[in-house]
């Protein structure tokens, strides 16, 4: 993975955990953010902010949002950290490219993965994952 990619998506993890919103019971343990730079922006106002919901009943263990143009998974947006069921998390899914078109992964405790392709970040502010 090239450089601008993984600093891009650093920026992403530090974005996301700074506005976390989660259960007391378990809470996002914050990675370190000393060493990631400024988040990086696409430059053409769009708004890429979007609040990840927790409707499943599990805690979610893990969850990935990667450019549909890129095959791998990249680093999980959630870092050390867990969103538990019935919370939400503002993600700002902006790796800086202009891309709107981003593959979420997420996966919960109970063993289950869900994945949904080609989910257009430029056009919602919210995204349900349920049962």
């Amino acid at each position: 993975m090239n450089t601008f990619k993984t600093i891009a998506r650093a920026a992403l993890i530090v974005a996301a955990l700074g506005t976390a919103s989660v259960a007391a019971a378990e809470p996002v343990v914050a990675a370190d953010k000393t060493a990631v730079s400024a988040p990086v922006q696409s430059r053409d106002g769009l708004n890429r902010r979007v609040r990840i919901h927790n409707n499943t009943g599990w805690t979610m263990l893990r969850f990935y949002a990667s450019d549909s143009r890129i095959t791998d998974w990249q680093e999980d947006m959630l870092g050390r950290g867990t969103l538990a069921a019935g919370s939400s998390i503002m993600m700002n899914i902006d790796d800086g490219s202009g891309a709107c078109l981003y593959d979420f992964k997420a996966e919960f405790t109970n063993g289950q993965v869900l994945t949904r392709f080609n989910v257009n970040v430029c056009q919602i502010a919210d995204y349900y994952y349920t049962r």
